[in-house]
């Protein structure tokens, strides 16, 4: 089976093994079809998600003069407590930022190598949770905006991380916790202005993912420096595909690279 076109994070579906897939122009492949066969993996060119010209990806799928300029990359998306869509201010683009900050948003714990603090929209649960890798979570918040859940989210990283160790998720160097009893203890850094939606009773959510084989030291492969590679999918976690001989893939790292996938 063979199969091209242009790289985007893999849609998912919450399921026992979570399912994954790779969706082309009028084409997909489901990877957990994949699992312990031979997938092979050619660069052939840049194209950027959003203006479609072949120029060198520089973050987020997008050129350097689209990252700069698009909506969709502005500074609030990494650093939500940045939004200022609830007063009326632009960034970018108003219509587009009223769309998408003025709409409920969670406030999270999630293990994926370690607890970790973090905000998504309410519409991208479990996703969010599932592209990090995370085998549990659990909500904290629920708010209207998305500048309350960042200046909550800012609150908390006081007192709790907010980053992945993405080499101890693959490897599942990890540790069930007690996310309840974590974000009940949290209650008391949140914010006064986000403190009436706290979620006091829900229980976590867990995540199985299609893994055969975890590797044991992990080896990134990257396209630029790799355009070639075969190797045997042994597992997907994360936006990761996870190979026989310890490579891993970051799918959403290389969105907007155009790669030929061949399957044996």
């Amino acid at each position: 089976m063979q199969y091209q076109g242009v790289l985007r994070k893999m849609q998912t579906e919450i399921g026992d093994p979570i399912q994954y897939y790779l969706l082309f122009d009028g084409d997909f492949l489901n990877l957990n079809q994949v699992l312990n066969k031979e997938l092979s993996i050619t660069f052939i060119k840049f194209q950027c998600l959003n203006c479609g010209e072949e120029r060198p990806i520089f973050r987020q799928g997008f050129c350097r003069s689209c990252f700069y300029e698009i909506p969709t990359a502005g500074d609030w998306i990494m650093r939500p407590e940045l939004s200022t869509a609830h007063l009326d201010k632009e960034d970018r683009d108003l219509e587009y930022e009223k769309k998408v900050q003025l709409q409920p948003h969670i406030v999270y714990l999630a293990n994926s190598s370690n607890i970790k603090v973090g905000v998504t929209r309410k519409s991208q649960v479990p996703t969010r949770w599932i592209d990090q890798g995370a085998h549990e979570a659990i909500e904290i918040v629920e708010v209207p905006n998305r500048y309350l859940a960042g200046i909550t989210e800012v609150a908390l990283k006081d007192h709790i991380g907010d980053k992945t160790n993405w080499r101890k998720m693959l490897t599942n160097d990890v540790d069930d916790e007690d996310l309840i009893a974590y974000r009940n203890k949290l209650k008391n850094y949140i914010p006064n202005e986000a403190l009436d939606y706290y979620i006091e009773n829900n229980e976590e959510t867990h995540m199985i993912f299609p893994v055969i084989q975890y590797p044991e030291k992990v080896k990134s492969l990257n396209l630029d420096k790799t355009p070639h590679y075969k190797g045997r999918l042994k597992g997907i976690k994360g936006q990761y595909l996870i190979f026989e001989d310890n490579t891993v893939f970051n799918v959403r790292g290389n969105e907007g690279y155009v790669v030929g996938l061949e399957v044996q």
